[in-house]
């Protein structure tokens, strides 16, 4: 099994654009839910552009899977996680000018900083993972740290995309993956992930979950979003039967 965490930014993305109510989040947590989401995912950014402090505290109430908390290596992001404690916190780079986020965290860079942070989750009781790019040094930094997951950013995998160096990307992929996993760490995997490209790395033996929010939030303008989350679940359940 392939565990799939919905990302619901981007319903609170929507929302900011006009400042009012709706669409609210805590709605998507549940049709989330229906379409049989494990996990929901929601990044609480420091300027706040989509999910606000409320969000948050309403969606730990009402969702009924675990939460996971994209967060930037800050005192303040770790004072607000390790005071709400939602299930597991996925450390990430932040840039006040990036669209969205752009490469994974540099934890070989800031060894201690991450570290830090780390420890101080941990003794809150939450689940560490940190979102790095699919790098031999990356992992080994991470591990050290004392995380319990690394999240491989598939964002280059994607972009290659229908290219020849999409293969190359893949395999960059499943290098991290089982080095993390020789390591004893859980392997997730996220950004860029759609209904095409998502199989290959979903057949990635290591692959424990998937954290998409984008694509899914779009495909659900059409659909629904009970229906777009029922559809990636399908997808993800074909491929872990291949492996």
């Amino acid at each position: 099994m392939i565990r799939l965490g919905v990302n619901i930014d981007h319903v609170a993305t929507v929302r900011q654009a006009r400042r009012i109510r709706e669409p609210d989040p805590v709605w998507a947590v549940v049709l989330a839910e229906l379409g049989g989401a494990d996990q929901i995912t929601l990044h609480l950014r420091e300027d706040r552009r989509h999910i606000q402090d409320h969000d948050l505290d309403r969606v730990l109430a009402t969702a009924s899977v675990p939460v996971n908390l994209e967060m930037a290596v800050t005192d303040e992001m770790v004072a607000i996680a390790t005071d709400r404690r939602p299930h597991s916190a996925t450390l990430v780079p932040e840039r006040r000018e990036e669209v969205t986020t752009e490469g994974g965290l540099d934890v070989a860079g800031q060894p201690e900083t991450v570290g830090r942070a780390v420890e101080a989750l941990a003794a809150a009781g939450i689940r560490v993972s940190l979102f790095i790019d699919p790098d031999p040094g990356q992992v080994e930094a991470a591990f050290r740290t004392g995380a319990r997951a690394v999240e491989l950013h598939t964002g280059a995998f994607c972009e290659a995309w229908g290219t020849p160096a999409a293969e190359q990307e893949l395999e960059r992929l499943r290098r991290a993956a089982a080095l993390a996993a020789d390591k004893g760490l859980a392997v997730h995997a996220g950004h860029g992930l759609n209904v095409r490209n998502v199989r290959p790395v979903a057949r990635i033996p290591e692959v424990e979950e998937l954290n998409i929010g984008h694509a899914i939030v779009g495909r659900a303008i059409f659909v629904g979003l009970k229906a777009a989350v029922a559809e990636m679940k399908e997808i993800l359940a074909e491929e872990a039967a291949r492996r």
